[in-house]
């Protein structure tokens, strides 16, 4: 015997059935995310040895470079070598 007074009717079934779909959906999102998070996490396991992205030259190589093109003189290299080296950056005034 059926009693419709309390029982699920089509709106409640088809509202099961999406929130049953929602449901799976979140769980192979979250899912797929963990395993990209963990994979990515394995190619690149700690920082970089150095505190710059390999593949950046350093500051003190940089200068070098510009003094081997011509931009800059041997007194200009000399000074901001220095500079580079002492640690102190440019003052601002």
């Amino acid at each position: 015997m059926y009693w419709y007074d309390h029982g699920t009717n089509g709106w409640g079934f088809g509202l099961m059935a999406i929130s049953m779909v929602l449901f799976w959906a979140l769980i192979v999102l979250g899912i797929v995310a963990l395993v990209r998070y963990l994979g990515r996490a394995q190619q690149h396991p700690t920082a970089w040895p150095q505190s710059r992205p390999p593949g950046r030259p350093e500051p003190e190589q940089l200068l070098a470079e510009r003094f081997a093109r011509g931009e800059i003189d041997a007194d200009e290299y000399r000074h901001r070598l220095e500079v580079l080296r002492s640690g102190s950056g440019p003052t601002a005034g």
